[in-house]
Formats: C-alpha cells, structure tokens, sequence
C-alpha cells in the first residue's frame, strides 16, 4: 500500500504539491469513484486509478544500468562535477541513488535504482556478488603482484578479500573482487607496488555492461536481469 500522492508524483504527474491539487480538485478517481482525499492508502496491483480518465500504469521500482562516464560523481548532488543523476533527467521525479559508488575517474557498469532491498543485495559482501574491472597499470604486472592480490590485503579499516586475476597483458589486467571499498582498486594495486592508470567496471554478478552503451548512455534492466542479481 502506497499514498495516493506519492504514487502520483512518482509516476511523473507533477511534484507532491501539485497532484495534492489534482486529488483535491477531483480529476483522480479510485476504482471508477472520485477521490480527494490525497492521503488514502491505494493498493497498487489491484486499485484502478485514473486522472481526468487517463488510467494510471503503476511501476513499483526503477532499475538503471548506466555506463558511467568519466568526470562525473555518484551523488545526488552536482559540485564541482556533475551527478550521474543528470543524464537521466526524466526520472527526476523519483527518489534515485547509485547503488554503491564509482570514482570520479572511474567509467562503466552502474547501477542506479530507488530500492533500497536491491541495493543493500547488491553491495553487501556476504552475498558474494563478484565485481569485475578493466584495469589499465603504470607498470607491468609481475607474478608477485598477482600473488599478493590474490591472497588479500590488509589495510587500516579492512583486509581485502582474496582476488582474482586475469593478466591481459603487461599493462592491463581484469579484476575480481567482492566488496566495493572506497578506492579499492586502486588502494589494491598501490600496496603492491603499482598505479591504476584507468580504469572500468565491466560486471556485477552475471551482469555486464551491455556494449551497446556508450558513456553516459543508460537503460532499464530487464526482468530477467534484476531476478539475476537477487538470486546471485
């Protein structure tokens, strides 16, 4: 169950201030009868609603996956970069966050989403959803260094957990990880002597990029892919 309102606002049909109106002005009918009242309680799979005979199509959840581009923040707010929220301003009217975070730097799969369950599922390790990314070095990779990421690494507030490694070549590997820390990557590679030149989420769980999206170009996720995530 949901308020009328906040239904109607988060389908687009104007800000909460405005579909009060709407609901009080009598242009909002519930099951074939007007309703003013913009606080009711309306069930969403099974109340038809109309506005001024318009049926109302209800989506509970939204579920993005953006190829993020560089320079830009994973924040609802723009500083001195801009919010990856910015490049889909037509989901302005519902409460979107980045499920997890990506540096400023760094391009690729995210996701954006407003429920929280899904991204709690997402970023929690426990539910041991491998993220994978395309790392491009300062310096050649050695067998030493793929031996300490590969046994985990201690930090001041974390040890990593044990990684996996795909050389490519010399200056280029793929990366697996569990947990999504702040600067991991990086902070991974630095401690074993080396630096992320570039760098790029390729995958969460089975979930990859799809290739057809450019930076900053986005869709939503299919059903198939959100049942996916959840069970992995």
């Amino acid at each position: 169950m949901i308020r009328l309102d906040k239904l109607l606002a988060n389908e687009g049909y104007g800000t909460r201030k405005e579909v009060k109106k709407l609901i009080r002005d009598g242009f909002v009918e519930i099951n074939g009868e007007v309703c003013k009242k913009d606080d009711r309680k309306v069930d969403e799979e099974n109340d038809q609603i109309t506005i001024d005979g318009e049926l109302v199509t209800f989506h509970k959840n939204v579920y993005i996956m953006m190829n993020k581009p560089e320079q830009t923040l994973c924040s609802n707010e723009s500083t001195k970069y801009p919010s990856v929220l910015e490049y889909i301003s037509e989901y302005a009217h519902r409460d979107l966050f980045t499920v997890g975070r990506l540096d400023v730097d760094t391009v690729g799969l995210l996701l954006i989403t407003d429920d929280g369950d899904f991204a709690h599922h997402i970023i929690s390790p426990s539910h041991h959803l491998e993220k994978i990314y395309e790392v491009h070095l300062q310096e050649a990779i050695t067998d030493e260094m793929i031996e300490g990421l590969e046994n985990g690494l201690e930090f001041k507030e974390f040890t990593s957990m044990p990684a996996k490694v795909e050389a490519i070549s010399s200056h280029l590997i793929h990366l697996t990880i569990m947990e999504g820390k702040f600067h991991q990557v990086k902070r991974m590679l630095h401690a074993v002597g080396n630096e992320v030149v570039a760098l790029k989420r390729l995958q969460i769980g089975n979930l990859v990029l799809d290739p057809s999206l450019q930076e900053g170009d986005y869709r939503e996720l299919t059903q198939e892919e959100i049942a996916d995530l959840l069970e992995g």
